[in-house]
């Protein structure tokens, strides 16, 4: 309930702050040569004259019947939702493989990093996960654009025909993930093996890998489960950098285009998806935690988690 909440109220402030916007962004190219009744008119006949609960009324009932609207500069009079169309499956592919990469070294780095916690390996994986933290994004990835591109003989830029040139974006785009990974991993599962339980399954006998997949990996994937739904609608929903950087026709590198030509329709219309997406994202992940862990609840004494 909370969430449907917190999504109703972003999308009506991201409303209400469009609106603030100069006007221009919702004529085509030839503002200029209007005059101020054509450009009344027009305005008028898109309802953006009317008093702001109209126009909200008008908005949500649109959302209803999934119209987001229409192109005013990017295309003209295309629905937006025909650009969207176009453009969803390339960061989901992107997504999807950038997903996978991180989620797989990313886990298989946490789990070394636990198990030979202190050791050269450790230390090696932490100073990574500085220089992902510390370094600004654009810093590293302009270099591998402009760097790792020459020396590993790789396109600069995206091309649909050369399969070839999505090897660096794809990479790009898993490096935050697997960082973030591995440092959440890495915490929970040296967190599990300083406590009680594991010091009496020692006591036991029980071998270093049995405790490590029967107790340490099960219990630290719990906290990590809550995460990884936000990863997933984050990362197929496009990354608005690299995607721009590497010219990726997306949803991430159409978000800054819309923008630099101030189509204040389809800017809307892809804040409130990505707003939305985070946090769907973190229901979703409310969710996979209470699945992963029977024991947690997500509402607990009548109140909301």
């Amino acid at each position: 309930m909370q969430s449907a909440v917190t999504v109703f109220i972003v999308i009506t402030v991201v409303f209400l702050l469009m609106r603030l916007l100069p006007a221009e962004g919702y004529f085509e190219e030839n503002y200029d040569k209007l005059t101020p009744e054509q450009r009344e008119n027009i305005l008028r006949s898109m309802g953006l004259l009317d008093p702001w609960h109209v126009q909200l009324r008008n908005f949500y009932a649109s959302l209803l019947r999934l119209d987001l609207g229409k192109s005013v500069v990017y295309r003209p009079k295309v629905d937006i939702t025909t650009i969207l169309a176009a453009k969803i499956p390339y960061s989901v592919r992107f997504g999807l493989g950038a997903l996978c990469i991180s989620l797989t070294l990313g886990l298989a780095m946490g789990v070394t990093q636990a198990r030979f916690k202190g050791k050269w390996v450790d230390r090696l994986f932490t100073c990574y996960i500085v220089f992902i933290n510390a370094v600004p994004a654009a810093v590293y990835l302009i270099f591998i654009q402009l760097y790792v591109s020459r020396m590993a003989r790789l396109p600069i830029l995206f091309d649909r025909f050369r399969p070839i040139s999505w090897i660096l974006p794809v990479v790009s785009m898993s490096l935050g993930g697997i960082a973030g990974n591995a440092m959440w991993l890495r915490r929970y599962m040296v967190d599990e093996l300083n406590k009680d339980y594991i010091r009496l399954a020692r006591a036991k006998g029980m071998s270093g890998a049995a405790i490590m997949v029967k107790h340490v990996m099960r219990n630290a994937f719990v906290p990590m489960a809550q995460y990884l739904p936000a990863s997933v609608l984050f990362t197929i929903s496009g990354s608005i950098y690299i995607e721009s950087l590497y010219s990726i026709p997306g949803m991430g590198g159409l978000l800054v285009d819309a923008i630099s030509r101030q189509d204040n329709t389809l800017v809307q219309a892809l804040v409130l998806i990505f707003s939305s997406v985070g946090i769907i994202g973190l229901f979703l992940g409310d969710l996979a935690m209470a699945i992963v862990d029977p024991r947690i609840k997500l509402v607990r004494g009548g109140g909301a988690r």
